[in-house]
């Protein structure tokens, strides 16, 4: 590797940018939710337009990762990193410019799309940059910032709302899009996969069967599970994913190579990332609600309330990286699953219709440590247990089973909420809401028992080693 490449490809400098974009990514999954009422006055709109306005980034954004990972590793990670970061924070200007609600309902899609080419190279690029025995620790930091995306999203979104307008929760990408885009030019090292050529079959039956499923676990919960739509898209989904798992196995370049599920460390950590996500998520979708409808706090103090559980990340992730480091991921992943599914159970147990804050902080923080240590490790754990070409579309995978697992725990605990209780009072909202937290809590400790079958850190280095090596070509930028 050339000096100039070297230097590009800093370790320090792929921190920062990484981390930066990954958080500008992970905020806009939550930003949004708080600034609803303010949308609806300004744009006008019902329900269903409302509820697009999340779902459009959500959905693009699960359906499009695996394919925008491929294209990283087909055409430069970094040039496929700049151009979803070009695009993400040009649809985010275009969102804060919205005239209307359909408008921005595009621009919201557009967002999706170029976080899905970006976030999963993120990961790819930290990986190249950051020597093996400090990855650790740089995936700490890493997963930190992407942790305080997910505490202050609602909080953020509140703030912005409440004191200037809607409009900025948008318009706070912007800055960060342009400082980073030069950055990004200069400070990156180009790397890239096999070389194979894009793999269209794969790449159509995959993105169109993830539409199809995450279509149906989003409108689910408000068109009704028996909606013609719904479950057509849930079915077809299902069908072709179920295609490109037998096409996978067959083609000679797959997008997706279905032998990787065959090394139980990347179908652990696969698996508990999908269930990690649904219990939580769904969690946090209705004790947001809780703390605004019940409790009567507004979005900022609901926002600042939840910060020892959503913002624990920030200060144990680091920490967590550093352990794995040394004890292998495993047993940090592993504790802190558990230790999230006890946080949420323990919710469920305290939560009433005047619960007062001192009687749910104990949870918040357990559930806030366990979240923590769940993040760095299992990022580091998916990178290790692929060959460096194989990263890209490894992470695509990861991020497209936490986003699909976060969509469907959404779906399930609504529909759990919805069958026990409801919004008609405190107690009602209370007696939906701790059978949803119960479940979520049980889904977290699945994903403790997924984690506990992944092999050692010597094993799954030894596995890994023993695949025929595939290089990662690394060019220095002219």
């Amino acid at each position: 590797m050339s000096q100039q490449t070297a230097r590009r490809g800093g370790a320090a400098w792929a921190l920062v940018i990484t981390s930066v974009a990954g958080f500008m990514a992970a905020l806009d999954n939550l930003v949004v939710t708080t600034a609803l009422p303010s949308i609806r006055e300004d744009l006008g709109g019902g329900l269903h337009d409302l509820e697009w306005t999340v779902s459009a980034y959500t959905l693009t954004f699960a359906v499009l990762l695996m394919f925008g990972a491929a294209l990283g590793d087909r055409f430069g990670r970094r040039r496929l990193f700049i151009a979803g970061l070009a695009v993400f924070t040009g649809a985010s200007a275009a969102a804060a410019m919205a005239p209307g609600i359909d408008s921005l309902i595009a621009a919201r899609a557009v967002q999706g799309a170029g976080a899905a080419v970006m976030m999963p190279l993120t990961l790819t690029l930290l990986t190249a940059a950051v020597p093996a025995a400090k990855r650790g620790m740089a995936y700490g930091i890493w997963g930190a910032v992407n942790g305080l995306a997910v505490a202050s999203g609602p909080l953020v979104g509140g703030t912005l709302t409440e004191h200037i307008s809607w409009q900025w929760i948008f318009w706070l990408n912007v800055p960060l899009g342009l400082a980073l885009l030069p950055l990004a030019r200069l400070r990156l090292a180009e790397s890239h996969g096999t070389g194979a050529p894009l793999d269209v079959p794969g790449t159509l039956l995959a993105s169109g069967g993830l539409f199809g499923i995450v279509y149906g676990l989003v409108r689910g919960p408000a068109d009704g599970w028996t909606g013609s739509l719904v479950l057509t898209g849930l079915f077809a989904g299902s069908a072709l994913l179920a295609g490109f798992v037998l096409y996978s196995t067959r083609a000679k370049n797959p997008m997706l190579p279905m032998r990787l599920f065959r090394s139980r460390a990347f179908a652990g950590i696969n698996a508990a990332s999908l269930l990690m996500f649904l219990g939580m998520f769904g969690s946090i979708f209705l004790l947001s609600q809780y703390m605004q409808g019940v409790l009567g706090y507004s979005p900022t103090e609901a926002g600042l309330r939840m910060l020892p559980w959503t913002g624990m990340p920030m200060l144990v992730a680091p920490i967590a990286g550093i352990l794995a480091d040394r004890i292998g991921g495993r047993p940090v992943v592993a504790a802190g699953l558990f230790l999230q599914a006890l946080g949420l159970g323990y919710m469920a147990v305290v939560a009433t219709a005047d619960a007062s804050y001192t009687a749910q902080l104990p949870a918040l923080i357990v559930s806030g440590i366990g979240m923590a240590l769940f993040f760095a490790p299992a990022s580091h754990l998916v990178m290790s247990s692929v060959r460096a070409s194989e990263q890209g579309i490894a992470s695509g995978a990861n991020n497209a089973l936490r986003e699909v697992g976060g969509a469907l725990g959404i779906a399930v605990m609504a529909s759990i909420f919805a069958a026990q209780g409801g919004y008609e009072t405190g107690q009602t909202f209370v007696d939906g809401m701790r059978p949803a937290l119960v479940t979520g809590s049980a889904v977290v400790a699945l994903a403790g028992i997924a984690a506990l079958l992944i092999p050692t850190r010597r094993r799954t280095e030894r596995q890994t080693a023993q695949a025929e090596p595939a290089p990662v070509l690394e060019t220095a930028a002219h």
